[in-house]
């Protein structure tokens, strides 16, 4: 399969979940498809303390240290948080979601153009900051297959019914994001040429776990945590293993 099919596979299931989540949606009444939300962030809680859990990964602790990839996870929030914030990261997710809704969805009121937007930066979060996402467009445009963004590609489908269920159309927009992030993630696996060490993974995948988190958060209306500000800890993560293997 060419580098870049799986993505588009991926904005398929992505865009035909919604769309059968908006209809099913229509017909559920409010506190149904609260419940919905409610069980689809318990399901990301648990994706997330899976991913979270590779920062005990043998690799990782061979590579630094034993008490330093918890360290580093923290550095990395702390790091990339302050980076994202001073970007405003979360205020321009949201602007590209009302300028979508916008769009796409032209003159609505105040509470339809929230619900919109609400459903553009959860979904988008939710289908961008996995493992499977970082892992999987890697891998493909390295060479080595799409078989992690097709199974991705499935999740993000069921995913996507439950979201649209719940927020509407605005989960169909949050294609682009899946697009954009995917296919940047795989032109750089095309640069690299090669999979990154597996401690760098570990710290990455780690990382984005405590993002779900965030997401999680958000789903179950515990707190809004600005997730987006904290994407940049993804990038910040392998950098952060390259200096404590050399203090190591």
């Amino acid at each position: 399969m060419p580098p870049g099919v799986a993505t588009l596979v991926n904005v398929a299931t992505v865009l035909l979940g919604a769309g059968a989540g908006v209809l099913l949606g229509n017909r559920l009444p409010v506190r149904t498809r609260e419940l919905v939300t409610d069980a689809l962030g318990l399901v990301t809680l648990l994706i997330a303390a899976t991913s979270a859990l590779s920062v005990t990964a043998p690799e990782l602790a061979s590579e630094v240290g034993s008490s330093a990839p918890v360290l580093i996870v923290l550095g990395s929030l702390l790091l990339g948080g302050i980076a994202g914030s001073l970007l405003r990261l979360e205020q321009r997710v949201e602007g590209v979601g009302a300028w979508l809704q916008r769009r796409l969805a032209g003159g609505s009121g105040s509470a339809e153009r929230q619900r919109f937007v609400e459903g553009f930066v959860v979904s988008s979060l939710v289908f961008c900051t996995g493992p499977l996402t970082i892992l999987g467009s890697l891998n493909d445009g390295l060479g080595n297959g799409g078989d992690q963004l097709l199974l991705k590609s499935v999740l993000d489908g069921f995913a996507a019914i439950a979201f649209a269920a719940s927020f509407g159309w605005g989960v169909a927009a949050s294609a682009v994001t899946v697009v954009v992030v995917q296919g940047s993630l795989t032109l750089v696996g095309l640069a690299l040429g090669d999979v990154l060490p597996d401690a760098h993974l570990a710290a990455i995948t780690a990382t984005g776990g405590l993002l779900l988190v965030g997401v999680a958060l958000r789903l179950l209306r515990i707190r809004d945590v600005p997730v987006a500000d904290l994407l940049p800890a993804l990038l910040v993560a392998p950098l952060l293993v390259e200096v404590a293997a050399a203090v190591h």
